[in-house]
């Protein structure tokens, strides 16, 4: 605490308490004791200033306070400094004022109360349709076998997934010391449906500020090449050699040139018919326009085509995007591609190209891919999301979604469904369209 030259200040008794290595420290007034108030019960108006006015009338000096309303009950904690010779009558007088309102009040006096709330070193973000009590119990058996804590639980999205984010306090928060626990809810969210995601707790989980997409199979349903191929009628061999590449088991270059031979001879119309029928991933709208709202530079790098993204990006107002550009001769294309190939160590390099000219630091960058093209994007990435994505990308990634909906990556930055669906209200965007029955 400052040191304040004021002789008629009232004089203050530092009660310290250690965590987690962090010298947490709370402030009483002097001639006062710590005391924690809960209330529980139905939520009703006027339950909360009944509460406060109490406590006023009873000189206690407010620490913390902590409500949450949910599905209608109350609960409400407050930690305070109280005059000891009040503490049962404060009580008494809680009983008294909520005396009908079903609303129960306790007053725990211990000598035992913790002086401060800790702080979490981590968040876990679980997401799943369902997510069941038997998958929080296993994630808990698991924080619990490698020394962390959950310290709270909040609801963070009914649609189109369940989420739950979990505040954990990890044994060893240093960088790295969570290694370990990483790969166990890995292993957690691989064997069990649901998907997993564990990152710092604090102000460096709150400064992402740009988010760069891969485009086939993660921004949209489809991949470009497969569609233009399918008027070729080569569409099942050159998706063969798509899943190959994807996997990681043949050079991206060399996959893309034999793959965009198969197209020499076709008309450029069917570029503009191709784009048409792209269809965009579930959740990728409402991705882009909650990422802008909070002041996102958003993105796309695709080792697809540039004559397909170019309008998609303009239609969904990206701030930047690259890919490859078919060569396009006398009205049909060619078979080549001009320039420099989009190949995983170009994703990479854009990425750090689109940081650079806007000012943003790498760890302050999110990637999102599905393929092994996109592995060096998302190494260099300060978050790395695989969407429903091939072994040897999940392998490198922070975080794996394995659900068909772009929302998941919202909710891993831990924005709430609650948050977005506020602001679709507010400027007339809010929609959901009817989920499949599972």
């Amino acid at each position: 605490m400052d040191h304040v030259d004021n002789p008629d200040a009232v004089q203050q008794t530092p009660q310290t308490n250690t965590a987690d290595g962090a010298h947490l420290t709370v402030t009483l007034a002097d001639g006062l004791a710590p005391a924690v108030v809960t209330l529980t019960g139905p939520d009703r108006p006027g339950v909360t200033a009944k509460f406060f006015r109490t406590l006023a009338e009873h000189g206690t000096q407010l620490l913390d306070v902590e409500q949450a309303v949910f599905r209608g009950n109350l609960n409400l904690a407050a930690y305070i400094g109280y005059r000891p010779t009040e503490g049962t009558v404060l009580q008494t007088d809680l009983d008294a004022v909520l005396d009908g309102t079903g609303m129960t009040a306790t007053v725990d006096l211990s000598d035992e109360i913790q002086k401060s709330r800790g702080r979490s070193t981590h968040s876990v973000i679980v997401l799943g349709d369902p997510v069941t009590a038997e998958h929080i119990s296993t994630i808990g058996r698991v924080l619990a076998d490698h020394g962390a804590n959950i310290d709270r639980i909040r609801g963070i999205a009914d649609y189109p997934v369940t989420g739950l984010d979990l505040k954990i306090t990890v044994a060893n928060p240093a960088p790295g010391g969570s290694a370990e626990l990483r790969e166990a809810l890995a292993e957690v969210a691989h064997g069990s449906g649901v998907d997993i995601a564990i990152q710092r707790a604090g102000l460096a989980n709150k400064t992402k500020r740009l988010i760069c997409f891969d485009v086939d199979s993660t921004l949209i349903q489809q991949e470009v090449i497969e569609l233009l191929a399918a008027h070729a009628g080569r569409e099942a061999e050159v998706a063969a050699v798509t899943d190959r590449a994807m996997r990681g088991e043949i050079d991206f270059s060399e996959s893309l040139h034999e793959r965009v031979r198969a197209l020499a001879g076709l008309d450029d119309a069917v570029i503009d018919e191709v784009s048409r029928a792209v269809q965009l991933t579930p959740g990728a709208r409402t991705t882009i326009r909650t990422l802008k709202r909070l002041g996102y530079r958003t993105g796309a790098v695709s080792g697809g085509f540039v004559q397909v993204l170019e309008p998609l990006a303009r239609e969904l107002g990206l701030d930047f995007y690259r890919a490859n550009t078919l060569e396009i001769v006398d009205g049909k294309l060619t078979g080549r591609v001009i320039g420099q190939v989009v190949d995983r160590d170009v994703k990479a390099e854009s990425l750090k190209e689109f940081a650079w000219s806007n000012g943003i630091a790498l760890n302050q960058t999110v990637a999102v891919g599905d393929g092994a093209n996109d592995i060096a994007m998302l190494s260099v990435a300060g978050l790395g999301i695989a969407f429903i994505a091939k072994p040897a990308l999940r392998e490198v990634a922070d975080a794996t979604v394995n659900h068909p909906f772009l929302d998941e990556v919202l909710f891993m930055l831990g924005i709430s469904r609650e948050e977005i669906d506020s602001a679709d209200l507010e400027d007339g965007t809010y929609r959901r369209v009817p989920l499949e029955p599972r």
